[in-house]
Order: structure tokens, then sequence, then C-alpha cells
């Protein structure tokens, strides 16, 4: 029973650290929308890199922890944070800006929320 109970209470913290992991991305991505670049790291600015640092330091550290977590459950990694991670990076001259990349994300993530229907 000790071991199903430590099994509850690490889903519940993984439940708690994927929706914190979520509400921070949604916040940099706000950011991001309204203007502020750096998060995609699409221009490789060393001034935007420098600002947008502590926000993607706690976006990893948040995804250790959950992706840890979920490797102690026999889970896939959090899709999320993949997906985010394989957004950033450099882009072709033709590829929308960053503030437009963040408003689809955001609409996305908002249409995938409990109860947008």
């Amino acid at each position: 029973m000790a071991k199903a109970d430590r099994l509850e209470r690490l889903d519940t913290r993984r439940i708690e650290l994927e929706a914190e992991y979520r509400a921070a991305l949604i916040a940099a991505l706000e950011r991001t929308a309204a203007g502020k670049w750096g998060l995609f790291d699409h221009q490789r600015d060393r001034h935007a890199r420098a600002a947008i640092r502590p926000t993607l330091e706690h976006l990893a550290e948040l995804g250790e922890e959950i992706d840890d977590a979920r490797a102690r459950l026999g889970l896939p990694l959090f899709a999320l944070q993949q997906e985010f991670l394989a957004a950033r990076g450099p882009v072709g001259p033709s590829a929308v800006g960053e503030p437009k990349q963040a408003q689809a994300w955001l609409a996305r993530l908002a249409a995938e929320a409990p109860g947008a229907d």
C-alpha cells in the first residue's frame, strides 16, 4: 500500500508541475505575443537571450522535474515541453515572427484547455 500511496502522491505532484509549466509558458507566450522577442530564439539576439534566460531556465527546471516524475510513473516525456523545445531556434526568412508564432501557440493552448469548446 505504501508504494501505491507514493505513486499517487508523485502523480499528483506531476499534475501540479504540468499545470505550473503550462501557466509559465502561457505567461511567456503572452509577453512574446505583445512584442517581446527572444522566447523562440529566432533572431539569436544576445540581449533578447539574456532577457528571456530566467524564463527559459524556469521552464527547463520544471520540464526536467516533470519528465523525471513521468519516467518513474512509466509515462512518456512531457509533450508540451518537447513541442516547445522543437519550436525554438533559427527559422527561414519567410517564417512568421515570434509574436505571431506566440499568438498561434496561445490559440492552440486555449483550444486544448479543459472546458474549451
